[in-house]
């Protein structure tokens, strides 16, 4: 009776085995298909906000004229030094994304920041100086600014949520110069300083619009399929422009306008930000 009923319980069990395995396959078929590439991008208008500092930042140096009494011009000076400090900024704005790969945006950034430097006149700093000695000086000033650039951007795919991309941006800054501080001091020539203790002088500040652009390269990360973290580097160069006018004493000579103009500056600026996609 066991030898005849073995077969059969084999037989069974054979059975349900291929069932099992037949239903595994029909799971395996119809399961969802998994999508290890990435978000897929949200199109649309997008708003961002994003901060920055700027690592490292250089100018040239300042030039300035320098009149003397009669109405002439004695020299045209420029400074010895400059030294920028290194500001934050902070902006915000606006942007379309077109397709995975290409977007552009309009974006408003706000900075401030400082100057300090020295500069050397082949002239005693006043008649109570003896021939032979030299006038210095010491500069210091801040200024602010606003940049307003037109964007547009290169997206290279998305990886596992993060997309790299380059860009490149053109535009307009609005800077500010506030009083210019300028602290003359007597400088050893071939005579001896008297030891004399100057005032400081503050001369006023100008202000004017630079041209600017601006070369960026970084990579967002998918926070969501509409917000996105982005984090990146900006190289930014904005143009020279006025930057002081003359103090009382050379006006009352014949100096008029703007005393002194810096040659612009550069920055290397790393920023983070977020992007929202609204509609």
């Amino acid at each position: 009776m066991f030898r005849r009923i073995a077969p059969l319980g084999f037989a069974i069990f054979a059975g349900l085995v291929a069932t099992g395995a037949m239903a595994s396959d029909l799971d395996i078929i119809n399961a969802p298909e998994i999508d290890v590439s990435g978000s897929a991008v949200a199109e649309g208008w997008y708003l961002r906000g994003d901060l920055g500092y700027s690592g490292w930042m250089k100018g040239g140096k300042p030039q300035y004229t320098v009149y003397q009494p009669g109405g002439t011009v004695f020299s045209n000076e420029s400074f010895d030094s400059a030294r920028f400090s290194k500001p934050m900024s902070y902006g915000v704005g606006m942007g379309y994304q077109f397709n995975n790969f290409l977007r552009t945006d309009l974006t408003t950034d706000f900075f401030n920041g400082s100057l300090s430097g020295g500069s050397n006149v082949n002239l005693p700093c006043s008649d109570d100086e003896p021939a032979g000695t030299s006038c210095g000086f010491g500069h210091k000033g801040d200024y602010n600014a606003v940049n307003v650039l037109a964007n547009g951007y290169l997206d290279l795919g998305t990886y596992a949520g993060i997309t790299p991309y380059i860009g490149a941006g053109a535009g307009v800054t609005y800077l500010r110069w506030n009083n210019m501080n300028q602290k003359p001091f007597c400088e050893d020539g071939t005579a001896s300083c008297s030891g004399r203790v100057y005032a400081n002088e503050r001369l006023s500040g100008e202000d004017s619009w630079r041209f600017t652009y601006a070369l960026m390269a970084g990579a967002s990360v998918d926070l969501t399929n509409r917000i996105k973290l982005d984090l990146g580097y900006r190289y930014s160069d904005t143009a020279g422009g006025k930057m002081y006018k003359y103090g009382a004493t050379e006006a009352g000579w014949g100096g008029a306008g703007t005393k002194g103009r810096d040659d612009g500056f550069q920055k290397h600026e790393i920023r983070a930000g977020i992007r929202v996609t609204t509609w």
